[in-house]
């Protein structure tokens, strides 16, 4: 079947979910964040994600604003940054966080050649909309899809569920695409063709399936998607 329909994580894979660490830290006075905000920004992720995949298992749902504030506290904590005035800019920043470079062009690309497109993300509605109109991409995305419809987080199939309900695609239709290995495998085994950006050359994860391709970025979307 060919691809009809691109279907793209969010934080990781439009947007830089390092920026807002970043960005706090070439501020003046930040020389303790500036030490290390990379650090922080990684902790901060990896709590993020964790904490949705315990929540996903016991099947104790709350909104990903939740496990976002709870993953900068541990992480803020892990690199001794007791500043609650830099918690709010973190957090203030991470509501427009900037899409990589090459989004706004791979995005117009796959409209152009009459794809669908849409986000599926744990980003609560709030979040989605605050970073898609920060980025400015609205236009090109026929659907932004939050888990909050479904009340569970990713990798639960209820969640990639909501292509087909959108769309009325079937799975082998679909491109998924996702900055995390683990999403990417997932959706493999859910039927999706995927493809997993790979910014930080990272080893594929250790699971049952393994995404279809693996790119540094997401310039060749469109190749993939038959686009070009």
């Amino acid at each position: 079947m060919p691809i009809t329909t691109c279907v793209f994580d969010a934080y990781g894979t439009l947007f830089d979910v390092s920026a807002a660490a970043r960005q706090a830290a070439e501020e003046p006075g930040r020389d303790a964040l500036a030490a290390c905000w990379q650090k922080l920004a990684n902790d901060w992720r990896l709590k993020q994600l964790q904490y949705t995949w315990l929540r996903a298992v016991t099947g104790d749902h709350c909104d990903f604003w939740d496990v976002t504030q709870n993953g900068l506290d541990w992480a803020m904590e892990a690199n001794d940054l007791d500043d609650l005035e830099l918690r709010e800019r973190l957090l203030a920043l991470y509501w427009e966080l900037r899409a990589y470079k090459e989004v706004p062009f791979m995005l117009a690309h796959l409209k152009a050649a009459g794809l669908k497109t849409a986000i599926l993300s744990n980003g609560s509605p709030d979040m989605l909309e605050g970073a898609v109109t920060s980025a400015g991409i609205g236009d090109t995305l026929d659907a932004v899809l939050s888990v909050e419809n479904v009340g569970i987080f990713k990798p639960a199939a209820a969640v990639y569920d909501m292509v087909g309900t959108e769309f009325g695609c079937a799975k082998d239709e679909v491109l998924f695409v996702s900055s995390n290995g683990w999403d990417a495998g997932c959706a493999t085994g859910y039927g999706f063709t995927t493809a997993w950006v790979n910014r930080a050359g990272e080893p594929v994860d250790r699971l049952p399936w393994t995404p279809a391709h693996i790119l540094p970025d997401l310039t060749t979307i469109p190749e993939l998607a038959g686009a070009l």
